[in-house]
């Protein structure tokens, strides 16, 4: 015996009905010609409805395929944050010059909207970052980034990171930092010139830090509230901040 899917029962369905309807329509008017003229004009556009169609299906599953892939995407984010970035922020925080500023700029509340994130993107993007850390705070940065290492690898493996730019900049930044410091035997006897270049490497993975960790906390404001609110709580960018509710 044939088994036929239910597509083929409900194509042989929708035929039937088609000629139900034509047969009911004959038996009312009994006007063939005009019936025919119909049915050959509806299938003379019926290459363009499927394309106009086809294009609308495709859009919107387009699209919700990229709100489902970001969906998954920014769980990754939230891992490297809770994993890294936000132990980073703190460590760089102890040698940036200007930390008063940005922490005023990036104070975020509760009731923060679009225009205060995009403001405070905007902050950042246009400041110069000023680090002067010490040597010693040097080969704690290097410590502690060589000990996530393992880490932030396996998370440059994960081919759906390859569709979200901006924190595949941020991961191939932080390696090159790392590098950077590890190729160093003794970072408490390295020349000026070589701290310099240090300190812009640290810029550069801090401003791309700073913007993802923005971006990230502006998700879980609108889809995670009670995350956002914990990420409100302990603000790696304030000091002293807490977890505790007052």
């Amino acid at each position: 015996m044939i088994h036929f899917s239910w597509r083929v029962y409900t194509f042989l369905f929708l035929i039937a009905l088609s000629a139900a309807l034509m047969g009911l329509h004959y038996s009312i008017f009994h006007n063939a010609k005009d019936l025919l003229f119909n049915l050959a004009l509806n299938i003379v556009f019926i290459p363009i409805q499927v394309l106009l169609v086809s294009m609308i299906i495709e859009k919107v599953l387009d699209v919700r395929e990229k709100r489902s892939m970001m969906k998954k995407l920014n769980m990754v984010v939230g891992t490297f944050f809770s994993e890294t970035g936000t132990g980073l922020v703190r460590l760089i925080d102890h040698f940036c010059v200007d930390r008063d500023q940005l922490e005023e700029k990036l104070a975020i509340q509760s009731d923060w909207d679009g225009k205060k994130f995009r403001d405070a993107i905007k902050f950042v993007r246009s400041r110069h970052l000023m680090v002067e850390p010490q040597r010693s705070q040097l080969v704690e940065l290097r410590d502690f980034l060589l000990s996530k290492r393992p880490f932030v690898m396996g998370l440059l493996q994960n081919p759906n990171l390859l569709a979200h730019d901006r924190f595949t900049d941020l991961l191939w930044a932080l390696c090159h930092l790392t590098e950077e410091l590890a190729a160093r035997d003794d970072l408490d006897a390295i020349p000026d010139s070589d701290l310099d270049h240090l300190c812009g490497d640290i810029v550069r993975c801090y401003d791309l830090l700073v913007i993802e960790w923005l971006n990230y906390t502006q998700h879980l404001q609108k889809d995670y509230p009670y995350i956002y609110s914990l990420t409100v709580r302990t603000n790696p960018f304030i000091s002293g901040s807490s977890a505790l509710v007052y």
